[in-house]
């Protein structure tokens, strides 16, 4: 696999804002927006591939960008329960209008994405190097910062 780069992160991060606004938010009125989720719902066949096509394509780059565990399980959720309700003619769908399950599992692996250190190195040359106490006391001092990745493990 190639060395991924922070700016390989920051691509994912984009790739999942456009699946994001694509799938439950290109019309947005106050708290509630729809996308084409909510649209293609109705439409067999069609909604339920774009579902889960969508899912698949954010639980890919959950995976590229080395989510957690406790993330992709999360994710899984939220796209299970998208899926599972847009399956369901007519009262399924219409809950599947409403719940944005592609917006919710974005913004759980958004969260995770700017809530990591991420390092363009290995662990063992920045542990030989002395560089591995200066990343962990940059969590240490930067709150919003919960775990540390070096890219080229």
């Amino acid at each position: 696999m190639a060395r991924r780069t922070v700016g390989d992160i920051e691509k994912i991060w984009s790739s999942v804002e456009g699946i994001r606004k694509l799938s439950d938010r290109v019309i947005g009125v106050g708290p509630v927006g729809f996308g084409l989720d909510a649209l293609l719902t109705w439409v067999p066949v069609v909604g339920t591939a774009y579902t889960v096509g969508a899912a698949g394509w954010l639980l890919y780059q959950a995976q590229q960008a080395r989510a957690t565990p406790g993330t992709i399980a999360k994710m899984v959720g939220y796209l299970a329960f998208d899926t599972a309700t847009g399956a369901v003619p007519l009262i399924g769908d219409a809950v599947d209008t409403f719940f944005p399950g592609h917006l919710m599992a974005a913004r759980a692996l958004q969260k995770e994405i700017e809530s990591t250190h991420w390092v363009e190195a290995d662990e063992a040359s920045s542990r030989a190097s002395g560089e591995h106490e200066r990343h962990l006391e940059t969590i240490r001092s930067k709150p919003h910062l919960r775990r540390l990745v070096y890219l080229h493990d």
